[in-house]
């Protein structure tokens, strides 16, 4: 590179022609190869700007829609390149590799061959075309259930990635979605973004990169004047700078990374893995009914024919005997194999998630649903979370005299009456020191940007007839330490119009004040702020924060001796101009979420950076401080011993001035000491340790750092208390739907295992055929898991205590529930086995096909009403609000629909038979029979 002159780079024609001095492929490879010398050579980065046709401070115009869809086409769009979505005959295709399906198959194509041979077409398929429909059958619901839940999948990423960034375009300062970049574009960053495309740096103040989740590397860059290259999918760990971008989407480095990777799904969820071993220990002892049952058939089978002297010779139609015996293990093993209990988990936290997001929750991952669900403690920040985060200023104290400016024309009142000189350092504190800023927007509207802290400062700037422009222009920013949780304040260095160095400070008010040690008097002087004074001021906080206010003080210091932007700005030795008191209102309902987590057994914790006074006046309007509670500091907190915090952390409801150390000290204890199951909510970059600790991590959408929403498992979209227990409450009901489900599918297996092992031990056949075990596996597995995974939730479910860590999924009432019914199932089909015959007067050639016929009809529903039974493990109320559940009442429908059109209709294929009336009513009734028993099984404590 040294020596190389403008020749050396020749702009592409059509890049030229479209008002560019540089392509894509330079601007790639300046940022990619960190090269300083190109940097330079093409006039710095406001060079760079000049040839992007861009201004580095009004950012692009984008009147000409034309020439932004050029500069799109020439520089590429910020969106990466995604994954195919997997077609639904893929989803078929796996559907079909199921080994035992696979097997069935096998056997289907063997009886087809033996019953054509045997007696022809078409009467000798309809066997083996019976078991071929029924697989299909299978195939193709399993597949468009996994089909249109990856969908949903789908659709749920991409909501993760929607972020939104701060730009500067066609001369003001607007909100727009990161795909919507373009080279050339002016991009704002701060603590916790995470930046959106590869750029250059502009300006700004002590920026710390990390680049951790790119290179790998842990230590943060900084990056300045010197180091100005910024990577798309790294994150800002602290300051705040200008950017301007010059690489996006699959030309990034960050584009070229993922084009290497392919998106991996969600890890399976705890209950998941838990579920797929049930099954396996289920499949195991289905495979050894399996086994015996095929070979006690066999076995009858020869006796037979050994009494008949004819072992000797075998028949087409023995064959084919044989073939049904091995096809009824097979079908055993595949009723066995509880396949539906990790279906029923993905169709519940799948129906969850999507129900989730109308209540403004974004599931992350997978296992958050269902862990929320087990939840035993909520720690919550205030700010924003319990209150609305729309904050004014409504009382001061300047020169020692508190105002409330509450009302309109206060603020001008209190500015006339203030002294010019106190004015003028209050307002050059208010606009020099502060993360926001006031722009105009496109209507030429003043609009306030920044957090809302921020906003409520300069608001309050603004109506002492402050100009937020002109004071900024006035003196030139020398350094910024931008606001930090564990300091609990922020600082700027200005160099003032008239010469001279002043720093300015503000932070939390206990914390500024103990910084201080002047103060401005009621006459506008300075003077020294001695105990009385000081006395007077705390006092002056302590009423603010008992009026639920939350406190600023603001203060400034002139630096006489000089100030290098290298140096630390000073912790000590203010002058304090004053103290504002801001209005946080609480969210409306959030006394009433408090009450029902209270009431289902879940404990609210307050967890604020905020002053103890405030955070307790919040913390009991919320209903969180109750008179058995304690409020506790964090400074306090962090120097107790661990035996002292086993004793206080049980009766901790507030905790006040934490820092984020305190924070995940206070989590980590609650899960390991206490074996709590801990949801914890953050905003800040600093959260995300205690984040990554909870059981459930829960991010604000609004007011939280990109930061914090990766390292979240779910994210409250409208950042409302309300919805963190919206969310506790379809936890509750995924754990409690599976559940449901377990309870119903467990009850079928046993049965199933044991009605065709008994029957092939007793009569050396088996009463239910392959085709009919195929449906009731059907009916169980599939069907059973969209009936009762998607219940919604009610209110019921905040009522009883959380399962916590330890509780069993399985519980003592399913126990009772699946053995009672699972018994009365049996004894059914055995009363019909014994007496089936004498009750319906059956003789002749059909009879033994009509009776079994009734015992499957009889089976089924007896499936069907134990599904009803499902939907309440405890309550006897199981048809209360069975309509409002339109999935459960669709397959109900259907499974009955289809029952009639197999008896009646498809008994060829089936080996069924049309029934009469009373043998579908003695059906049915045997199948209603349920109902009572189920009564019965849940009042009695056995």
């Amino acid at each position: 590179m040294a020596g190389m002159q403008p020749s050396d780079y020749n702009v592409p024609k059509e890049v030229e022609d479209a008002g560019f001095q540089i392509d894509a492929d330079e601007l790639g490879s300046i940022v990619e190869s960190h090269d300083l010398k190109k940097v330079k050579f093409h006039g710095g980065v406001d060079g760079i700007a000049n040839k992007l046709a861009t201004s580095s401070t009004d950012g692009l115009s984008t009147d000409n829609e034309t020439a932004l869809t050029r500069r799109q086409e020439l520089f590429g769009v910020n969106k990466f390149q995604e994954s195919e979505a997997r077609s639904y005959w893929l989803f078929v295709w796996e559907a079909l590799q199921d080994m035992t399906l696979m097997i069935l198959g096998a056997c289907a194509f063997v009886s087809l061959i033996v019953g054509i041979a045997m007696e022809g077409w078409p009467v000798g398929a309809h066997d083996g075309l019976g078991i071929v429909a029924s697989i299909l059958l299978v195939v193709f619901v399993t597949a468009t259930s996994d089909y249109r839940q990856s969908l949903q999948f789908r659709d749920l990423d991409k909501e993760k990635k929607k972020i939104s960034i701060q730009v500067t375009r066609n001369g003001y300062r607007q909100k727009m979605s990161i795909y919507d970049l373009v080279p050339g574009d002016i991009v704002h960053l701060a603590i916790g973004d995470q930046v959106p495309a590869d750029g250059l740096f502009l300006s700004g103040f002590s920026v710390l990169i990390d680049e951790s989740s790119l290179t790998g590397e842990s230590e943060p860059v900084m990056v300045n004047a010197q180091n100005p290259f910024l990577l798309s999918g790294t994150k800002v760990q602290d300051g705040s700078c200008k950017m301007l971008v010059t690489t996006v989407g699959m030309r990034t480095q960050w584009g070229k990374l993922i084009a290497t990777l392919s998106e991996g799904g969600d890890d399976e969820t705890p209950l998941q893995v838990k579920l797929n071993g049930v099954a396996t220990i289920i499949g195991k002892i289905g495979l050894f009914f399996a086994v015996v049952t095929f070979a006690v058939l066999l076995q009858k089978m020869f006796g037979r024919k050994l009494q008949e002297g004819s072992h000797w010779s075998w028949s087409g139609e023995e064959a084919r005997e044989i073939l049904e015996y091995f096809a009824i293990a097979v079908t055993i093993v595949v009723v066995a194999v509880p396949e539906g209990l990790p279906l029923a988990v993905t169709l519940s936290l799948a129906f969850a998630m999507k129900k989730m997001m109308n209540d403004k929750a974004l599931v992350r991952h997978l296992a958050a649903c269902e862990t929320m669900g087990s939840a035993t403690t909520i720690c919550s920040d205030k700010t924003g979370t319990l209150t609305t985060n729309r904050m004014t200023v409504v009382k001061t104290c300047f020169c020692m005299n508190v105002k409330d400016v509450s009302k309109p024309g206060d603020a001008s009142a209190l500015c006339s009456e203030m002294p010019n000189s106190v004015l003028k350092t209050l307002l050059q504190s208010i606009f020099n020191n502060t993360s926001g800023e006031v722009v105009a927007t496109k209507g030429k509207k003043r609009e306030m940007l920044g957090t809302p802290t921020e906003t409520a400062i300069l608001e309050f700037g603004l109506a002492l007839g402050g100009d937020f422009q002109a004071e900024r222009q006035a003196g030139k920013l020398v350094k910024i330490e931008p606001f930090n949780s564990t300091k609990k304040l922020m600082g700027v260095v200005l160099e003032l119009p008239e010469g001279g160095l002043r720093a300015h400070t503000k932070g939390a008010s206990e914390i500024i004040l103990a910084a201080c040690d002047k103060v401005i008097n009621s006459n506008g002087d300075v003077v020294s702020l001695d105990e009385t004074l000081r006395n007077n001021l705390n006092a002056t906080i302590d009423q603010f924060a008992t009026e639920a206010l939350r406190t600023l003080c603001l203060a400034y210091m002139d630096l006489e001796n000089g100030f290098s932007p290298d140096d630390a700005i000073p912790l000590s030795g203010y002058t304090c101009i004053g103290i504002v008191g801001i209005k946080d209102p609480v969210r409306p309902g959030v006394r009433e979420s408090v009450a029902l987590c209270h009431s289902a057994g879940v404990t609210v914790r307050m967890v604020t950076g905020d002053n103890i006074n405030t955070a307790k006046a919040i913390a009991r309007e919320c209903g969180i401080l109750t008179d058995d509670g304690i409020a506790i500091e964090g400074p306090v907190f962090r120097e107790m011993s661990q035996e002292e915090m086993i004793k206080v952390i049980p009766k901790i409801q507030v905790m006040a001035r934490s820092s984020p150390l305190d924070k995940h000290t206070l989590v980590k204890q609650l899960r390991t000491t206490f074996n709590e199951v801990v949801a914890v909510t953050g905003d800040g970059t600093n959260d995300a340790p205690a984040l990554h600790e909870a059981d459930i991590g829960l991010a604000m959408g609004i007011a939280g750092t990109e930061v914090a929403k990766e390292s979240a498992d779910v994210i409250i979209l409208d950042d409302n208390f309300s919805t963190i227990v919206t969310v506790a409450k379809w936890g509750r009901s995924v754990y409690i739907n599976i559940q449901k489900f377990v309870q119903f599918q467990l009850t079928v297996n046993i049965v199933a295992l044991v009605v065709n092992f008994a029957s092939a031990c007793v009569t050396g056949s088996a009463p239910l055929t392959a085709v009919q075990l195929l449906w009731v596996n059907m009916i169980m597995d599939t069907l059973g898991a969209l009936a009762l995974a998607t219940e919604p939730p009610n209110d019921e479910l905040m009522k009883r205590a959380p399962v916590g860590r330890k509780g069993n999924f399985i519980s003592n009432i399913m126990w009772r529930n699946i053995l009672g019914q699972s018994l009365y199932q049996f004894l059914i089909i055995w009363f019909l086995q014994v007496y089936g015959k004498t009750i319906f007067r059956l003789d002749g050639p059909d009879a033994n096909l009509t009776l079994n016929t009734v015992i499957f009809n009889s089976f089924v529903f007896c499936q069907l009403f134990n599904e009803v039974n499902s939907r309440e493990m405890e309550k006897v109320e199981v048809w209360e609000g069975i309509l409002d559940n339109y999935v459960f009442v669709t397959v109900v429908g259907v499974t009955l629909f289809f029952q009639i059109i197999i008896i009646e209709y498809l008994g060829t294929f089936a080996n069924t038979i049309p029934l009469s009336f009373g043998q579908w009513f003695v059906s049915v009734f045997f199948g209603f029979l349920g109902m009572p028993i189920a009564v019965a099984l849940k009042k009695v404590e056995l």
